[in-house]
């Protein structure tokens, strides 16, 4: 099942345990070849990662509700978490941090927030339901299981959704990650272990927050943690001034892409590898990295400015925004109401669940292009609706969609609505542009693709926007407001492009160290 270069990693790894762990096989005994398949590699999978470490053992099958599965456990305790088909792809590292979180390794969480979930009382049971493909399952699905060993009265479960197509099914699963707690769905999409536990537990959540306002100002503070926020943050701390990055996650969007392949330096890397680069390198740093928190105002007032943000105020002579952009809705009937429930943002995480289906792609430049060449292998058939007469993708991406014969493009046409009966998606509406005429398909799935939208709503009365909502800039990154810079996939850059989001970054920390020298106090 391991390649050499994942044996060695995780025999590394294992030398971490300081507690036995003890892997529960439940195998799958029926005549699916396709859990049978996989139960005969789960049992290969965790003889594997015994042979690793003498810590590690594996014990006699049982019973489960999901077979074939597997249990990770510290014997004499409660503590445990199950996946249930096999952690591969994206969830590999979900699989090595249950081993070492089980076997006694730290936690890398705040301290505030761990003790609020051991505070979380009641029995509560949770099943994730992600795919192998998916770049924001892992986040959901190591949270889970983290908390799980903090509280053993939570228990999680996560469900791959290829090998248990039947319950996915039953239970109308379309978008992963979806979250069932205690049968019922619970919710849906990427959540961090802070805005789980307020969900779940509001009163124990308050323990894990501090309040921002009592920290002394900042000469920097970058607002948003992506690529140009990490960069920006690297920059300014490296001149020794006081320097903070704030944001809701580290990466950013980056964190909802699946590969990387022009990154110069970087042949391949995926946007969780990113993510976890750039947090390790703003680590070598002295600045101080605040997540989870939204930026709701900024203010001119003092020696500065005052941003304010989930958890209070924070202050700074100088402010670099930060904070990228998201997914472009339609705004077309039928969007929001079939939101996970066929109509999605991610080809990657949620083209498994429509394997063998009839689906949409609204938009026909590269990001729409790019979704149904993905889309291709694993659905039946796939109709990609461009607004414009015709595709706006590079022509290496045209022609390789040419090459498919089950693809086909419907331009010029205006999407009106996404239908469906009342539970999931069942088609798609539009209309000819030229001729007016209406039309619809019938498909299981709509991706939309349609461009990014700068998460710029907060800053309408703070620094100049362009009609687009984007901040304006110029060529040092600087805003209508001294003092106040900008950078990143929320501004007038003319590409979106990760390497430019990182220079730009760099760029505006720099303006912004050369303004705190020419008006010091």
């Amino acid at each position: 099942m391991l390649d050499t270069n994942l044996t060695t990693q995780l025999r590394s790894y294992l030398t971490m345990l300081t507690t036995d762990v003890t892997l529960v096989p439940s195998p799958y005994t029926g005549d699916d070849s396709t859990r049978v398949e996989k139960s005969r590699q789960m049992d290969e999978l965790l003889a594997e990662i015994a042979d690793l470490s003498d810590a590690v053992s594996v014990a006699d099958p049982v019973a489960s509700q999901y077979e074939p599965s597997f249990a990770v456990t510290r014997p004499g305790t409660d503590i445990g978490v199950r996946f249930a088909g096999l952690p591969m792809g994206h969830e590999f590292t979900s699989l090595v941090l249950a081993l070492l979180q089980v076997g006694g390794h730290e936690i890398k969480e705040d301290e505030a927030l761990k003790k609020a979930v051991t505070t979380v009382e009641g029995h509560h049971e949770f099943v994730t339901y992600m795919s192998l493909s998916c770049v924001n399952c892992p986040t959901v699905v190591q949270a889970f299981n983290a908390m799980s060993v903090l509280n053993p009265n939570i228990r999680h479960t996560a469900v791959e959704g290829s090998t248990f197509r039947d319950e996915v099914a039953a239970k109308g699963v379309q978008s992963v990650p979806t979250i069932f707690l205690d049968g019922e769905e619970w919710g849906s999409g990427r959540m961090t272990m802070t805005e789980i536990l307020e969900k779940l537990d509001a009163e124990a959540a308050s323990g894990a927050h501090e309040d921002l306002s009592h920290r002394d100002p900042y000469d920097v503070l970058v607002v948003g943690a992506g690529p140009a926020g990490a960069a920006a943050g690297v920059y300014a701390a490296r001149k020794g001034i006081r320097t903070a990055v704030v944001g809701d996650r580290v990466g950013g969007q980056v964190l909802d892409t699946a590969t990387i392949d022009n990154l110069v330096s970087v042949p391949h890397t995926t946007g969780s590898e990113l993510a976890a680069s750039l947090n390790a390198h703003m680590a070598d740093y002295e600045l101080d990295l605040i997540e989870h928190q939204h930026a709701t105002g900024l203010t001119p007032g003092g020696d500065g400015f005052t941003v304010h943000l989930t958890d209070g105020n924070l202050r700074s002579r100088a402010v670099i925004l930060a904070t990228g952009a998201r997914w472009r809705h339609l705004g077309v009937p039928g969007e929001e109401e079939y939101r996970t429930r066929g109509v999605t943002y991610c080809p990657h995480c949620d083209g498994p669940l429509f394997r063998g289906k009839r689906v949409a792609v609204i938009g026909g430049g590269n990001s729409g292009v790019e979704a149904a060449l993905d889309l291709a292998g694993v659905v039946e058939h796939v109709t990609v609706i461009e607004f414009l007469d015709e595709l706006k993708a590079d022509e290496v991406l045209l022609t390789a969609l040419g090459k498919l014969d089950n693809v086909d493009a419907i331009t010029g046409a205006a999407t009106t609505s996404i239908d469906g009966d009342g539970t999931t998606v069942t088609g798609l509406s539009y209309t000819d542009r030229a001729s007016g005429q209406d039309h619809s398909i019938d498909v299981s799935g709509v991706f939309v693709q349609i461009g990014l939208l700068p998460n710029t709503e907060w800053l309408s009365q703070a620094v100049d926007l362009n009609g687009r909502g984007e901040v304006v800039i110029d060529e040092r990154c600087r805003t209508s407001v001294p003092g106040i810079f900008a950078a990143g996939d929320c501004t007038t850059q003319a590409y979106k492009q990760i390497i430019i989001s990182m220079g730009s970054g760099a760029t505006a920390s720099l303006a912004a160290f050369d303004h705190l020298i020419r008006n010091q106090a």
